[in-house]
């Protein structure tokens, strides 16, 4: 290892120990925390099952760099890429349109073997992997799914559910990990409808179905994911947060839990403020790591106040482990595996940033009730040397130290992703 990189280290490493912090621990809780990687960061939420896909359903990427994935085997081999660059546990988290066949397999009928190529290469790498039902960007999605008026349609959908679950369980028996799978519709109406409940009874009804036919299934967990309002989609959502959060709190499953994104509020709402209510009720918690700017649109994640703030609150609470962290976010203008790894990277150290935060110290002062010195100490150790933590972090992972990983993006960019 460099050794300013180890000097740096064994000076934060002092600091730290003068507040009461054991640094190796920290990292080592940080490293075995997985954080689950989204596919279609990089090939723009198309999945493939066809070559024309169109997104729908409120969902848009933005711009046209090149370099976009064209099949799954490029998939593939550009989160390779990024799993270098990227230090700690980790799993990958796919959607059902990212299946493999010769032949159009639609939405109710797709099978374990469809995503065999998949568990293949996570079991490979010693990778677990997270699932999602993808109840957009369909034909039959277009006027609802889960709560949609025509019956048809809705069983449609259920089907496709319950095939998702049992998917699921395929992959946790094939990886020896939990399979977490998302449960999000972009159901809804560009105006506000008058009758808002009966959707939402449709919506329930098919929750309860598609886990009612999936008793069986081992090894998943469900979360379930609200959104405040899509593109073409206003006014009214079905699965909004009231109706979501309502449902896992009725059912009281040791499986089904609340899905919190950070892009899925209104733009005065912060999932950091919302944890700590959450978990007053629930043993768990999935997590969507977002940057909404202005509205719910996926951007990269940076090294931000509210991505902190998240990260801290897990750590306060305790939640750390009982919380399934994923990324969720696609920009399509600039390199894609740079945008995987900055953000990816970002979440990370942030919850370092919040692990080697002396939250006991903090919250003696808050049981003496003295005030001006939590606040007074929470505002110092922001500026703790967390920088000379993390790149020795990303050396021991040989994970690329500061902006090294660049060069090597850079020089994909140029022999594989400028080529497609």
């Amino acid at each position: 290892m460099d050794e300013k990189i180890l000097k740096g280290y064994e000076f934060a490493k002092d600091y730290y120990k003068s507040i009461g912090v054991d640094v190796d621990k920290e990292i080592e809780i940080c490293d075995s925390t997985p954080i689950s990687i989204h596919c279609w960061q990089g090939d723009d939420v198309n999945g493939f099952e066809k070559k024309d896909g169109a997104l729908s359903g409120g969902i848009q990427t933005t711009g046209n760099y090149p370099g976009k994935a064209r099949d799954p085997e490029e998939l593939r081999a550009d989160l390779d890429v990024v799993l270098k660059h990227f230090p700690g546990e980790k799993k990958i988290n796919i959607h059902a349109s990212y299946l493999e066949s010769d032949s159009f397999v639609d939405r109710n009928e797709i099978e374990p073997e469809h995503f065999k190529k998949w568990a293949d290469w996570a079991v490979e790498r010693g990778l677990g992997i997270d699932f999602n039902p993808t109840y957009f960007s369909h034909p039959l999605s277009d006027n609802g799914t889960l709560s949609s008026k025509d019956e048809k349609v809705r069983q449609f959908w259920i089907e496709h559910g319950i095939r998702c679950r049992r998917i699921g369980d395929y992959f946790a028996k094939r990886t020896g990990k939990t399979c977490v799978i998302n449960h999000w519709t972009p159901d809804g109406d560009k105006e506000f409808p008058i009758d808002t409940l009966s959707p939402r009874l449709r919506l329930k009804d098919s929750y309860d179905k598609i886990f009612a036919a999936t008793e069986d299934v081992t090894g998943v967990m469900d979360g379930i994911e609200s959104k405040v309002f899509g593109i073409g989609l206003e006014s009214y959502t079905v699965g909004s947060h009231e109706f979501c959060m309502g449902y896992v709190m009725k059912k009281n499953s040791d499986h089904i839990m609340l899905t919190l994104d950070c892009g899925h509020y209104h733009p005065t709402e912060v999932v950091s403020a919302k944890l700590g209510a959450v978990y007053a009720f629930a043993d768990h918690c999935l997590l969507h790591v977002s940057r909404p700017v202005r509205w719910d649109s996926d951007h990269v994640v940076c090294y931000d106040d509210e991505v902190k703030a998240i990260m801290d609150e897990l750590v306060r609470l305790g939640k750390v482990k009982e919380t399934y962290i994923a990324t969720d976010y696609f920009d399509a203008s600039i390199n894609r595996v740079a945008a995987w790894i900055i953000g990816l990277r970002n979440t990370r150290k942030a919850l370092l940033n919040a692990l080697l935060t002396p939250v006991e110290s903090l919250k003696k002062c808050e049981r003496e009730g003295d005030v001006t010195l939590r606040l007074a100490l929470s505002q110092e150790y922001k500026t703790a040397p967390i920088g000379l933590v993390w790149d020795y972090y990303c050396a021991l992972k040989d994970a690329g130290v500061g902006t090294e990983w660049i060069d090597e993006v850079k020089k994909y960019e140029k022999e594989v992703l400028s080529k497609r």
